[in-house]
């Protein structure tokens, strides 16, 4: 099945997926909304779930789920079933591979269902210090400490080794739009500054946690200061720079200058690059773009360095 958004990683070190791909929108809303409700009111019964980390936080946003959800019909569950096999054999294929699986992130409406997709699955395949399953967390999202904490804990508490990609997000409209309309404040945070907090806050927490014990993290960042403060806490704390404890990244394109600095400075880095039709590739970008505002900005800068490193060949090459 082609994904609806496809991401493609140069010298494969990790593999991603969108269960958006795998799974049908409409399932994983109603599977969020009956996730949500379990959490408003745990005796109510899921059949078809499994053990898995804690999905929602105190403060994480319910308003999505205003009235009891129906059970899955029986087309869904069959449904589900499929989704669950197609993932199970992608998780299969990376445990043989020995290369991590990393979920993407969507919107709130359907995450609930994405994180069900990955802690469940995390629990079957991450084993001993090698965390095959990776979850995303969006730290634009006010609640995505908390939820971090949680899960990283479960996990630490059931001895399974969990990895995460951090970002920042890329819902930024969508998500305030509809927090509005059903007359709710906005789940992302009212800053750019307690973002950045968050995900440098979230960075820090993952660092330490694999600095202490299994596990693993993946810096998805276009913004240099936040580069720059996780490579002198990986430094700090002797994370190590080549395997899958740490891990930073980059859209193929953008913050070259960050990418080398820290490919330089001995850290692993990836470069994400998206293929496909211009329709599904051009929404992808301008998420990423409105995700970190400031990524054109360090382009810009990009473009400065190249700018005089040219130059400086030039003079060498003639002088």
């Amino acid at each position: 099945m082609v994904p609806n958004e496809f991401v493609l990683m140069l010298q494969v070190s990790f593999v991603i997926v969108k269960i958006t791909a795998i799974c049908p929108m409409s399932l994983l809303e109603r599977m969020s909304d009956l996730l949500r409700w379990q959490h408003k009111d745990p005796p109510f019964s899921l059949p078809w779930k499994q053990d898995c980390f804690p999905i929602f936080s105190e403060s994480s946003p319910l308003y999505h789920t205003s009235k009891r959800p129906e059970p899955l019909t029986r087309e869904e569950e069959s449904d589900l079933q499929l989704a669950m096999q197609r993932f199970l054999e992608l998780c299969q294929k990376c445990v043989r591979a020995n290369i991590p699986l990393l979920v993407d992130a969507e919107h709130t409406s359907v995450q609930p269902a994405i994180d069900y997709f990955t802690y469940s699955s995390a629990i079957l395949h991450n084993k001993g210090d090698n965390p095959i399953v990776f979850g995303t967390i969006q730290t634009y999202l006010k609640d995505a400490k908390e939820r971090l904490v949680l899960a990283a804990e479960a996990a630490d508490n059931m001895g399974i080794p969990m990895g995460f990609k951090l970002v920042r997000g890329a819902y930024m409209s969508s998500e305030t739009k509809l927090a509005e309309s059903l007359g709710y404040s906005s789940p992302i945070h009212n800053t750019i500054e307690d973002t950045h907090k968050c995900f440098n806050d979230c960075s820090s927490f993952m660092l330490e946690k694999v600095a202490n014990g299994p596990g693993g993290v993946v810096l998805a960042t276009h913004n240099v200061e936040s580069g720059k403060l996780a490579a002198a806490k990986a430094h700090e704390l002797g994370v190590g720079k080549v395997n899958h404890e740490l891990e930073f990244a980059q859209l193929h394109g953008m913050s070259e200058a960050l990418s080398f600095g820290l490919s330089n400075a001995g850290f692993q880095v990836s470069k994400y690059m998206p293929f496909g039709p211009v329709e599904t590739v051009m929404p992808y970008l301008l998420r990423r773009a409105e995700e970190n505002r400031g990524m054109l900005a360090a382009s810009g800068f990009d473009r400065q360095l190249m700018r005089k490193e040219l130059g400086r060949r030039l003079k060498a090459a003639f002088f």
